[in-house]
C-alpha cells in the first residue's frame, strides 16, 4: 500500500524528469521544487497559524492566564481554551499540516534512495516500481548521476589538490542552511511565555542542523542536494508570506523589547 501509493509515483516522476533534463542532479533540484510548491498550500495554513499563536503571545489576557494559573495546570488549560475559542484560534491548525507532510516527507526520503540504485540487487528492485506503460528502462537508465562536483550516489567531498582529504561542502551548506531555516522560522520568545517549549525550541535550533549535517556527510549526495534545495525553498516561501524573523540570526543587533498587546482595546478602537 505505501509503496504503491507514495514510493511508486515518486519515483516513476524522479525517472522521468530525469529522462527530461538529461541529469539526475537536475532532476532532483525540479523534483523538490516542484513538491514543495504542490505541498505549499498546507504550508501556507501552517504559516497562518504560526502568526496567530504568536500574536496570542503578546495578548495581554494571555499573558495574564499563564501568570495566574502557571501553578495549575488543569485551570490553565480551561482558560486557554476558552480564549482560543473567543479569538477563534486553532491551536492544533499549525501541526496538522506537518503531519500531512510527514509522510509524504518520508516518501520522498525512500523514493530518492531507490532511485539511487548503486548494485544489480538495488537496479533489480527498482525495474519493480517502475510504470511500464509510463517509463522505458533501456531509455532512463543508466542515470547521468554526476553533478558538478559529485557523484550524486556517493557521499559528496570536493577533492583540492594537494589535501589528502575531501571536503564535505554540500554537508556544511546543509548545516549552515538548517539552521538559517530553522531560526528564521521560529517567533521570538514573548514574556510570559512557556520557558520549558523555548528551551526545547532552542535546543532543537542548535542539535537538528548538526543532525542534518551528519546525515549529508554520511549518506548519498542526491539527498544531501535535496536538503539545501529543500532549506532554501523553505526559507524563500516564508519570506514570500512575509512571516521571516531575520532578527533571530541578526546576532549583533538589539532586540526591541516586545510590546504587549490588549486585544480587547484594540477591537473596541477597530469597532
Amino acid at each position: 500500500m505505501w509503496d504503491t501509493i507514495i514510493i511508486e509515483p515518486f519515483i516513476n516522476l524522479l525517472l522521468w524528469i530525469s529522462q527530461l533534463v538529461g541529469n539526475f542532479g537536475i532532476a532532483i533540484i525540479l523534483f523538490t521544487i516542484l513538491t514543495r510548491v504542490i505541498l505549499y498550500p498546507l504550508t501556507a495554513k501552517q504559516i497562518k497559524s504560526s502568526a496567530a499563536m504568536q500574536k496570542l503571545q503578546s495578548d495581554k489576557r494571555f499573558i495574564e492566564i499563564q501568570t495566574k494559573y502557571k501553578n495549575d495546570r488543569e485551570k490553565l488549560a480551561q482558560e486557554q481554551m476558552k480564549l482560543y475559542q473567543e479569538l477563534k484560534i486553532n491551536p492544533m491548525a499549525s501541526c496538522l499540516p506537518s503531519l500531512i507532510q510527514l509522510p509524504i516527507i518520508i516518501g520522498l526520503y525512500q523514493a530518492l534512495i531507490q532511485t539511487m540504485a548503486t548494485g544489480p540487487i538495488d537496479l533489480l528492485n527498482l525495474t519493480r516500481h517502475v510504470y511500464p506503460n509510463f517509463l522505458n528502462l533501456a531509455e532512463v537508465l543508466p542515470l547521468n548521476s554526476q553533478f558538478l562536483w559529485m557523484d550524486i550516489g556517493i557521499p559528496e567531498r570536493l577533492t583540492i589538490p594537494g589535501l589528502n582529504f575531501g571536503i564535505p561542502v554540500l554537508a556544511i551548506i546543509v548545516v549552515i542552511t538548517t539552521f538559517i531555516s530553522s531560526k528564521i522560522m521560529t517567533p521570538p520568545s514573548q514574556p510570559g511565555a512557556n520557558d520549558q517549549a523555548a528551551m526545547m525550541s532552542k535546543m532543537m535550533n542548535l542539535y537538528m542542523p548538526f543532525l542534518m549535517g551528519w546525515l549529508a556527510w554520511s549518506l548519498q549526495s542526491g539527498l544531501a542536494l535535496y536538503f539545501v534545495v529543500t532549506n532554501l525553498v523553505q526559507i524563500a516561501q516564508y519570506a514570500i508570506s512575509g512571516t521571516v524573523h531575520w532578527e533571530n540570526i541578526a546576532f549583533w543587533k538589539k532586540r526591541a523589547p516586545v510590546k504587549i498587546v490588549d486585544s480587547k482595546s484594540s477591537s473596541r478602537g477597530k469597532s
